[in-house]
C-alpha cells in the first residue's frame, strides 16, 4: 500500500473512531463525557499534527452536513450548541498533541502524556470560551464564569485526564505494531 493511501485509510479510520467515540458516553451535566477526546488525541499522536487534525476536521464536516455523528445529533444547527466549541477544540488539541509528539526526541509514556495534556488545554480553552459566548451572546441563556468553570471544567476534566493517561499508554504499545511512525513523519513534508 502506498504511503498516501495508507495515510488516507488511517485518517478515515480515526474519523470513524471519533464518531463512534461520541456514542460511548457517560451523561454528566452540561457537557457529556465521551470517548471522542481519546480518539482525537490518539489521532494526533499516531498520525501527526496535520493528518490527525484533518481526521478531526473530516469528523466535524460530516457532522455539520447532517450525519448524526455528534454526541447529540448532527446538522449545521449544531454550531449554535454551546458544546460545539469542544469539537473545534478537538481540532486544535489534536494538532498541538501531534506537533509536540512529533518534535519529541524520546518517545516515552510521560512525554506522550505531556503532549496529551497540552492538547487538552486547547480543547478546554476553546470549548469553554465558545460555550460562554454562545450562551451569553447568541442563544440568550446566560451562564456566569463560576458555573461555566464548574460544569465545563471541574466536572469534566477528571475523565479526560484519565483518558490522557490511557491514550499515552495505548500509543506507546500500538505505535510500533502499526508502523505508523513512518506516516506521521511523511505527513510533516
Amino acid at each position: 500500500m502506498t504511503s498516501k493511501t495508507k495515510s488516507l485509510v488511517y485518517c478515515g479510520l480515526f474519523t470513524a473512531l471519533i464518531a463512534v467515540g461520541a456514542f460511548i458516553k457517560i451523561p454528566i451535566p452540561v457537557v457529556p463525557f465521551t470517548l471522542q477526546y481519546l480518539f482525537t488525541m490518539m489521532a494526533g499522536l499516531l498520525l501527526g499534527p496535520r493528518l490527525g487534525a484533518l481526521a478531526v476536521t473530516f469528523y466535524m464536516v460530516l457532522g455539520l452536513i447532517g450525519l448524526p455523528i455528534f454526541a447529540e445529533g448532527g446538522g449545521i444547527w449544531y454550531i449554535f450548541k454551546p458544546s460545539f466549541g469542544y469539537i473545534i477544540g478537538f481540532i486544535a488539541g489534536t494538532f498541538v498533541t501531534g506537533y509536540i509528539a512529533q518534535q519529541m526526541k524520546k518517545k516515552s509514556v510521560i512525554n506522550y502524556l505531556l503532549a496529551n495534556l497540552a492538547g487538552l488545554f486547547f480543547v478546554y480553552a476553546i470549548g469553554m470560551i465558545y460555550y460562554y459566548i454562545i450562551c451569553n451572546f447568541v442563544i440568550n441563556t446566560p451562564i456566569a464564569v463560576w458555573p461555566l468553570f464548574l460544569y465545563c471544567f471541574i466536572l469534566a476534566v477528571p475523565g479526560d485526564l484519565a483518558l490522557s493517561i490511557l491514550g499515552a499508554l495505548m500509543v506507546k504499545r500500538v505505535k510500533p505494531i502499526l508502523g505508523i511512525e513512518a506516516i506521521a513523519m511523511k505527513s510533516r513534508a
